[in-house]
C-alpha cells in the first residue's frame, strides 16, 4: 500500500459527513469512518461514500471471543471497505477468527490491522491501570509480532513506534498512525503526538488526521498541507 493521509470523519451524522467531502471538489481522498459516525448512521453511510470513489478505513476496533468477532468481521466484508481494524489484547486466536471472517468467499480480504496501544495512553496508565509493567516500547513491538503471527496487514500504533514496529516485524508490516499534529497545533487528548513529516521519517505508511483537518478553517488547504508534508 503505498503512503498515505487517511482523514479521519469523526462527525455526528451523515449530512455534516457529505457537507465536508463536498468540500474537497475533484478530489477523493482516503477517509477513516469510526464509531461515532458508523454508529450514528450504520453501515448505509460507508457504502455511500464508497460509491463516491473514497477509499474506506473503517474503524471500529473490534475486541471480543473469536467466534464473535470472526462473525462480526464476517459481516463487514460485505461492506467492501479497504481497511479495518481490531485490538491487539484481543489474542491471537481472536485475530485468526477475525481474519477468517473478514476473508471473503473468493479469498480476497480488507487490510486488516491491529490496534496496540492508543495514542491517549502513556506509559504511566498503562502500568496503573492496565496493569502492563512491560515498557510502551517493549508492548507495542510485541503486540506487533502477535499481529503478525495472525497473519495481519499491519497495526495501528502511534508516530512514535513506527520504527519499532518496522523493526520487530519488517518494512512490508503497515504502520497506521493517528495522533498526528501539526507543529503549530494543539495536542487536544493525544498523549503521543508527531508532526506529519516526521511520522514519515519514523515509519509510518499511512497517517490519520482528525482535528487539525476537519476543524480548519479551511479544510482542503489544511488536507493539502499534511499532505505535502508527509509526503515530502
Amino acid at each position: 500500500m503505498p503512503h498515505d493521509v487517511i482523514i479521519a470523519l469523526d462527525f455526528e451524522n451523515r449530512d455534516k459527513t457529505l457537507a465536508f467531502l463536498d468540500r474537497f471538489s475533484g478530489k477523493k481522498p482516503f477517509v477513516k469512518i469510526g464509531m461515532e459516525l458508523f454508529y450514528a448512521e450504520g453501515p448505509a453511510i460507508v457504502r455511500e461514500i464508497k460509491q463516491r470513489g473514497h477509499r474506506i478505513f473503517l474503524d471500529l476496533k473490534l475486541h471480543d471471543i473469536p467466534n464473535t468477532v470472526k462473525k462480526a468481521m464476517r459481516v463487514l466484508s460485505q461492506l467492501d471497505v479497504d481497511m479495518t481494524n481490531l485490538h491487539a489484547a484481543g489474542t491471537v486466536a481472536m485475530m485468526e477468527a477475525a481474519k477468517e471472517g473478514l476473508t471473503r468467499p473468493d479469498g480476497t480480504c480488507a487490510t486488516l490491522l491491529a490496534v496496540t496501544q492508543l495514542t491517549s495512553t502513556d506509559e504511566t496508565r498503562m502500568r496503573e491501570e492496565l496493569l502492563i509493567d512491560a515498557t510502551m516500547p517493549q508492548t507495542v513491538a510485541h503486540y506487533a509480532r502477535n499481529a503478525q503471527k495472525a497473519g495481519l496487514g499491519g497495526v495501528v500504533c502511534s508516530p512514535l513506534e513506527a520504527a519499532l514496529v518496522k523493526e520487530a516485524c519488517g518494512p512490508d508490516f503497515l504502520t497506521v498512525t493517528p495522533g498526528i499534529r501539526f507543529a503549530d497545533s494543539a495536542a487536544d487528548d493525544q498523549a503521543r503526538v508527531m508532526t506529519p513529516a516526521k511520522a514519515r521519517a519514523n515509519g509510518s505508511d499511512c497517517i490519520v488526521v482528525g482535528r487539525p483537518i476537519t476543524a480548519a478553517a479551511d479544510p482542503v488547504a489544511s488536507w493539502q498541507r499534511c499532505v505535502d508534508e508527509f509526503l515530502g
